[in-house]
C-alpha cells in the first residue's frame, strides 16, 4: 500500500472507531494521521514479528489521546486484527483503552497523562547508545502538551547526552484543549527555543508526506551527535472540512450524518 492509501486508511478507520464507540480526540487523530503513516509505512524498522527484538527501532506516542491514528496504524502494519480492534476498542476490561496502552501489540509505552513520553525517550536512547545498539527513537508529542515543564528537562537532557539517535515530532496542530495554543500559552518562537536547547531541528507541512518521509529518513541517518526535532506544521481534523481548525473535534465523537459525511470526504463513495 503506498502512504498516501495509508494514510487515507488510517483515517477512515479512526474515524470508524471514534464513531462506532462514541470517543473523541479525532481532530488530533487526523492531524498527525500522515506523520504515522510515513513512519509505519516507510521510516521505522518495526514489524510484528520483531515488536520486541533489541534492534528495533522505537516510537513513543506521547499524544496517547489521540489513540485511534496509532491503533489504525498497527492494526494495518498486522500488529492486531480488524476484529480484535473494532471488538477491543474503549471496551471494559479490553487492551484497547481509549488512551494508548502498552498491553496493545506494537505499543511501547502507555501514555494519556501528558510530558512523560519524551523522558522516557530519553531514557531509551541513552540505553541504546551505551549499549551500541543500532535503533532510533521517535517520540511523537502534541504542541499543547509542551506546557509541561517534564519536557523541557527531557529537552535539556537529550543535548547534553549528546542523544543523537532520538528524533522528537511535535504535531503543532496549533489547537489544544482549551483553545488556541497561542492564546493558552504561546509556543513561539518554537523552533528559536529547541534550537537553543542545541538540537538540530526542521519545519515541515505535517501533510505533505514526501517532505515527511525526505525528513525522517534523513534525521534518522543523522549521528552528529545532536538530538533531532521535527517541527510539523499540521491542520487539526485535516482531511475533513467540516472537522478541520475546529477546537470542538478535540471532544465531539461523530454523529451518523458525521460519519456518512466525512467518509464521502475521505473517498468514500
Amino acid at each position: 500500500m503506498d502512504t498516501a492509501s495509508f494514510a487515507n486508511a488510517m483515517r477512515l478507520r479512526a474515524l470508524e472507531l471514534c464513531h462506532l464507540k462514541r470517543t473523541s480526540h479525532i481532530g488530533g487523530a487526523f492531524s498527525v494521521a500522515d506523520i504515522l503513516a510515513v513512519l509505519y509505512n516507510e521510516v521505522l524498522d518495526v514489524a510484528p514479528a520483531t515488536r520486541q527484538a533489541p534492534s528495533r527501532d522505537r516510537l513513543y506516542y506521547s499524544k496517547g489521546h489521540a489513540c485511534t491514528a496509532l491503533y489504525a496504524a498497527l492494526e494495518l502494519r498486522g500488529f492486531f486484527t480488524p476484529a480484535e480492534l473494532t471488538e477491543g476498542f474503549a471496551t471494559d476490561g479490553s487492551y484497547f483503552t481509549s488512551h494508548v496502552n502498552h498491553r496493545v501489540p506494537g505499543i511501547e509505552l502507555s501514555t494519556g497523562s501528558l510530558g512523560h513520553a519524551l523522558g522516557v525517550s530519553c531514557g531509551t536512547a541513552l540505553a541504546g547508545l551505551r549499549r551500541n545498539l543500532p535503533y532510533t527513537v521517535f517520540t511523537v508529542v502534541s504542541d499543547g502538551e509542551l506546557d509541561e515543564g517534564s519536557n523541557w528537562e527531557a529537552i535539556l537532557f537529550a543535548a547534553h547526552q549528546k542523544l543523537d539517535n532520538l528524533v522528537t515530532i511535535v504535531d503543532y496542530n496549533k489547537i489544544q484543549s482549551f483553545g488556541s495554543v497561542a492564546e493558552v500559552m504561546n509556543l513561539e518562537p518554537l523552533v528559536d527555543k529547541f534550537r537553543a536547547f542545541n538540537w538540530t531541528v526542521h519545519e515541515v507541512d505535517g501533510h505533505n508526506l514526501e517532505q515527511l518521509s525526505n525528513t525522517l529518513r534523513a534525521l534518522k541517518a543523522d549521528r552528529s551527535g545532536k538530538p533531532k526535532c521535527i517541527v510539523a506544521h499540521t491542520v487539526k481534523g485535516k482531511g475533513v472540512s467540516f472537522m478541520e481548525q475546529q477546537l470542538a473535534w478535540h471532544y465531539r465523537s461523530p454523529s451518523e450524518d458525521d460519519y456518512r459525511n466525512a467518509r464521502i470526504e475521505l473517498g468514500v463513495k
